[in-house]
């Protein structure tokens, strides 16, 4: 019988047995043949030693609890982003359902009018409430990108 001959894994591969030995999640079958790729290969040898110094590491840190005060205006700018959230979509609704209301009493004349079709009447009614939130979003996409514009002082 002849021999077959193991083609040496690919990088990838590699990658994959180094993360999972450093996890110790390796298989048998793995640890086998990281261990032929490991040993004639120093430089993996030496990078598998610094992941298992840095898993070392990290899993001895731990994070630095923030002083009480941080916490404190952490929730003051979490409410006053949810109350502003809040805001603009009432405002934008009220808006939409007031202007789209003021069109609709603009052109009731125009829909009342009982000799054009129900549909026209209705594809009216959505290009004019389609105009108002079109119109809304806009403007408040306009407030916002001016306040927040990088470029806005910037003179050509």
């Amino acid at each position: 019988m002849s021999e077959s001959k193991v083609s040496p894994p690919s990088d990838e591969r590699l990658r994959y047995l180094l993360m999972a030995a450093v996890d110790q999640e390796i298989s048998g079958e793995g640890r086998r043949e990281l261990e032929l790729a490991l040993q004639g290969n120093p430089d993996l040898r030496e990078e598998l030693a610094t992941f298992h110094r840095l898993k070392e590491v990290t899993d001895t840190m731990t994070p630095l609890k923030p002083p009480e005060e941080t916490w404190d205006t952490y929730w003051e700018h979490v409410y006053r982003r949810l109350e502003r959230g809040i805001g603009w979509v009432l405002v934008s609704l009220g808006t939409i359902t007031a202007g789209t209301w003021a069109l609709w009493t603009a052109v009731g004349q125009l829909i009342r009018d009982m000799t054009m079709p129900a549909y026209v009447r209705w594809g009216l009614l959505a290009l004019i409430a389609g105009f108002v939130i079109l119109f809304v979003s806009v403007v408040r996409e306009r407030l916002f990108v001016q306040k927040k514009d990088p470029y806005k002082d910037v003179v050509r």
